[in-house]
């Protein structure tokens, strides 16, 4: 059974202040977790306009950027009230919620950004998304921040160099067992105060993409900056499903056609973006190297195990059929 959380005084508050239907319009308050500089932001932006455009204002898209309305769980607990109507979500948060999305997590598992975005846009992420509706959320399309990357008080050119030290994560299981493998103690601390625990040496490393790296400043806090590629941070586009389900078919179509379209510029806008990234890094005081090629077989070794001690909770047939699936992307 699942069991939901308890309508938080914020989400009251929300319900409240107006954030449902009024007799002129309805607003759909859309959270994400990034500063406004951000692609997320930027492409919420594109699907705010699509939408005011083709319902000719009936939906108000408001945007609530920097977890202005509580952090990723928070948010999707509040959308499973409708308390806020929609947003982007970390698939590693939504997997304590529903384990199924834990899937594009799983360390080394995409062979590339073209092959994840394929991937994630086939029948099999069709099936993962439509997993939420047991959730009470409507899930839609992924969004990303793209591949994950290291950064530590120390060099990283095999997965040795991670034992024995404290490794900040996302409070996902997966995640946690991930840097067990590696050997590493993980401390699962909050997206806003990984600054403060890496600057005092609360944890040695971290782990995220590079937009987080740079925006967050985690690169000015550590002495080292890893290109890993080891992991992928994918988000997943929702709605509040009771919110969603109360709209009519029409404005609903609109609303899935539109976060769609705008999928691809919202990837396409944080490829673009990463060599900005990485020329800032390159300007600071860490020391940027990439990921020896010929350690990467000895990571994937170590983190295979993790594959395997997640299979029966992520479901062992779309497992193997995800494995299919890559196979059959990355040699198309």
């Amino acid at each position: 059974m699942i069991r939901f959380a308890r309508v938080t005084a914020l989400a009251m508050g929300c319900l409240l202040a107006g954030g449902g239907i009024s007799a002129a319009k309805t607003v759909l308050k859309f959270h994400h977790d990034l500063p406004e500089d951000s692609a997320q932001h930027v492409a919420a932006e594109k699907f705010r306009d699509l939408v005011a455009e083709r319902t000719k204002g009936k939906i108000e898209v408001r945007i609530f950027p920097n977890n202005a309305l509580g952090d990723d769980v928070q948010a999707a607990q509040q959308m499973q009230f409708g308390a806020i109507e929609g947003g982007i979500i970390p698939t590693a948060k939504l997997s304590n919620f529903q384990p199924t999305m834990q899937l594009p997590d799983l360390p080394f598992l995409f062979p590339s950004a073209k092959v994840a975005h394929k991937f994630l846009d086939s029948e099999v992420g069709d099936e993962m998304l439509a997993s939420l509706s047991k959730i009470g959320l409507k899930g839609v399309t992924f969004w990303e921040s793209g591949f994950k990357q290291f950064t530590c008080n120390n060099p990283v050119n095999k997965p040795g160099d991670f034992k024995g030290r404290k490794v900040r994560v996302m409070e996902s299981p997966l995640i946690i067992e991930q840097f067990r493998a590696l050997g590493s103690t993980p401390a699962p601390i909050a997206f806003s105060e990984t600054y403060t625990a890496l600057q005092q040496r609360v944890v040695d490393c971290q782990e995220n993409p590079l937009v987080s790296i740079v925006k967050m400043k985690f690169h000015e806090v550590q002495t080292h900056t890893i290109i890993s590629n080891h992991a992928y941070l994918g988000y997943a586009l929702v709605f509040s499903k009771r919110w969603f389900d109360a709209l009519d078919p029409e404005t609903q179509k609109i609303l899935v056609d539109a976060a769609r379209e705008v999928t691809v510029f919202q990837r396409e806008e944080t490829a673009r973006r990463e060599d900005g990234y990485i020329a800032v890094i390159k300007a600071s005081a860490t020391t940027l190297t990439t990921l020896p090629a010929d350690s990467r077989g000895a990571f994937e070794a170590a983190t295979r195990p993790v594959h395997e001690k997640f299979k029966s909770s992520i479901g062992a047939e779309l497992l193997e059929k995800t494995y299919k699936k890559i196979k059959q992307l990355n040699g198309s």
